[in-house]
Parts: structure tokens; sequence; C-alpha cells
């Protein structure tokens, strides 16, 4: 399975934009700048995509494993918290923290912690990260 999307930049790094595309449109044409990336100013950035990525891909990956363990999920919510830090002359993402609550009929809160950890070990997206990537887990009464 392949999945793909561009990004087009106009102009210098300060100055300049950018918009991203996915193939399925759930991007399309959204804009970047160096204010977005950096600045905190409004509009998405690479980082805030790989944060909605991972949580995406954590949250999957937790409901199969506790499907696997006969406590199929009622509801699982995740938070990906990105880092982006200045590093050797340039930067890198040195950190991802997950905080995730689920609601799990039958399962408890030890068989739970379990589950998330292989998630978080077990994703493609944390895999795919060369970062530190903590957790809270949660489970919902």
């Amino acid at each position: 399975m392949q999945n793909k999307a561009t990004a087009v930049w106009t102009g210098g790094l300060k100055d300049g934009k950018g918009e991203m595309n996915t193939r399925s449109a759930a991007l399309r044409s959204a804009a970047y700048t160096f204010k977005t990336r950096f600045e905190g100013a409004e509009g998405t950035n690479p980082e805030e995509l790989i944060a909605a990525a991972h949580a995406g891909c954590f949250s999957m990956a937790l409901s199969k494993i506790l499907g696997e363990a006969g406590t199929a999920p009622e509801r699982i919510q995740t938070e990906a918290t990105v880092t982006l830090e200045q590093q050797d002359g340039g930067f890198a993402i040195t950190k991802v923290h997950l905080t995730t609550s689920a609601k799990v009929p039958g399962c408890d809160d030890a068989g739970f912690q379990d589950a998330a950890g292989k998630a978080k070990a077990g994703c493609p997206v944390s895999k795919l990260l060369n970062a530190e990537i903590t957790m809270d887990a949660q489970l919902e009464g």
C-alpha cells in the first residue's frame, strides 16, 4: 500500500508560503508558512500533521491489540504532542508525547497499560519516528 501527498513551496524561508495536498483530498491547498511552523501563527504545519497521523495510528493499533485480547474498546481518544527543537544547527522532532484515554468494557488497568505500551511501540508511525516517545494512558471507568 502506498499513499501520496504533495507540497509546493514558493519564495524564501521566512517570506515564502506553501500548500500541502493529499491524494484523498483530506488536505486541499492547506497553507503553511514559516510563522505557522515556528512562531505559532494560525494554520497548519508538518509537525501538526505528524501529530495527527501518530494519534490516529496509535488509536488504531490500540484498538487492534485490545480486540485481540477479547476486550474491544468502545472509544479511544488520543492526543499526540510533537516537539520540534533546534539541534545541531538545524531542527529535529525530538519527542512525541501520547495522551490517551479509552473506555474498554471488561478490561482491567494492567491489561490496558500493557496493550497501550504495545501499541506505542508497534504502531507504524512510532516505528518511523526517530524521537523519544512517552505516554500517559488512562482507562475510563
